[in-house]
């Protein structure tokens, strides 16, 4: 994996280019997306300037609210650059972010207080907003060809990690302590109202999560230097992400992390992350198993990976249990430019030894990557972090078919399970790996099948 100042170059006049063309889904039905009233509510009625320096926190709130007490539509953000605070939407709100306005986010974590409920890295809390946020509400949406910008360098955000690669000193705050303290809550299953974070404590906040909402649709915006996860629908179903654009290259920068959520689609996806580019999450050890949700019936299709660390990970917070997931018509670009892995991975199932929950029914078809890869293909048990346990993560019914690695890669295949608990039915098929430093590994692998599987030229 490349650094964040060779990623910067890497995106550089690739992400206009690299969407695939418009293809129909087939097979499965789509999330359902919600409808509004042709009724506008453009926000400069309600006292914003886009200026790029005018805080245009409160007109953005008044818009939204006038919107939502009408029935519901479209709260206009037209053309210029406009400074704000946390966003919160309300049912039967799409906000439309036109084409050639910015939508500015401001970096004083105080813009995102009071709390809200969140989920952080797989454990429930109350942390600073995101900077976009729903709670319980239905038929929202953050639309348009507009971007949407939340600022994070290394001198905002970004240092909180306590990575000197991302701008943090010693001396300097950072997540670590923070972190550990709500790793622990959820291991002693410390009431979440007692879980309290935000002003002076240092968990980054998502960029934008609907929370326990149903009919959500993310749709042509982009996104650009998050705090942390992007694109983050927590406990959530019928949510569908297309034609927008993930451009991050901070740390933790996954770009879309459906979390116990239902029936999702994401299609026509351009990422350019610095972390997952899709992370399928359910929760985290014991409080993950408390909420007790799964993610399931997720859609991906037609996306477009110019770097990251898996194209569809599984995990590795998926205590809650993950199922019914079909990635198809995936496109890892080759970059000539670059001597090392653009993508880590086509398929990343990971989890730790003692996590619990499960992995069923993963299919990823119609895979094509000239582009650098580390390892398209890993299972892994061997995931770092976790507060023990006794359960160990059940993976089953995994297939991948029609895959086209021409870049050089690790392992083609890598799958590392436990011998008390194999990874079952694994169907790989019509696979070929031009440039494969080592041979398939299969360790702890029952109901396997292999058929026309091609690693340097020599059958499998």
């Amino acid at each position: 994996m490349s650094t964040p100042a060779r990623r910067q170059v890497l995106r550089l006049g690739a992400l206009a280019g690299a969407a695939l063309p418009l293809a129909a889904a087939a097979g499965r039905a789509a999330a359902a997306t919600p409808r509004f009233p042709d009724a506008w509510f453009p926000i400069t009625d309600y006292g914003a300037a886009g200026d790029g320096v005018t805080d245009c926190t409160e007109a953005i709130r008044a818009a939204v609210a006038a919107c939502h007490r009408a029935g519901g539509g479209h709260v206009l953000v037209p053309a210029g650059r406009w400074a704000t605070g946390a966003i919160h939407l309300l049912s039967g709100v799409d906000l439309h972010v036109a084409e050639g306005a910015t939508v500015l986010f401001s970096t004083d974590p105080a813009a995102y207080l009071p709390v809200v409920l969140t989920r952080w890295q797989g454990v429930e809390a109350y942390n600073y907003s995101p900077l976009i946020y729903a709670y319980r509400q239905r038929d929202i949406a953050v639309t348009g060809r507009g971007v949407l910008d939340a600022q994070s360098d290394t001198a905002h955000w970004w240092p909180w990690k306590g990575s000197g690669q991302y701008g943090w000193e010693q001396g300097m705050p950072r997540e670590l302590e923070d972190w550990q303290a709500l790793e622990r809550f959820g291991e002693e299953g410390v009431p979440v109202a007692e879980r309290v974070f935000g002003a002076g404590h240092y968990l980054r906040p998502s960029f934008l999560q609907p929370h326990s909402c149903r009919n959500v649709l993310i749709e042509g915006v982009t996104l650009r230097n998050s705090p942390f996860w992007n694109i983050h629908p927590v406990l959530s179903r019928d949510i569908t992400v297309r034609d927008v654009t993930i451009d991050c290259q901070g740390p933790n920068s996954d770009g879309c992390d459906p979390d116990s959520c239902r029936n999702v689609t994401l299609s026509r996806v351009t990422f350019a992350t610095h972390d997952d580019c899709i992370a399928i999450k359910s929760g985290r050890d014991r409080d993950g198993r408390r909420v007790g949700v799964p993610s399931r019936d997720i859609l991906v299709e037609d996306c477009v990976y110019l770097s990251g660390g898996a194209a569809v990970a599984i995990g590795s917070e998926m205590s809650g249990g993950v199922s019914h997931v079909t990635a198809r018509r995936l496109r890892i670009p080759l970059d000539p430019t670059l001597d090392e892995a653009s993508v880590a991975h086509v398929l990343n199932v990971k989890s730790t030894p003692t996590r619990g929950g499960y992995v069923r029914d993963v299919t990823v078809t119609d895979v094509t990557a000239p582009g650098w890869t580390y390892v398209p293909f890993e299972v892994t048990f061997q995931y770092a972090g976790g507060t023990g346990g006794e359960d160990i993560p059940e993976v089953s019914r995994l297939t991948a078919e029609r895959w086209s690695v021409t870049g050089p890669c690790e392992y083609p295949v890598r799958v590392r399970a436990l011998a008390e608990e194999p990874v079952r039915d694994v169907r790989l098929s019509h696979l070929a790996f031009a440039q494969a430093a080592q041979d398939l590994l299969l360790q702890s692998v029952t109901g396997l099948g292999v058929h026309d599987v091609v690693v340097n030229g020599q059958p499998r």
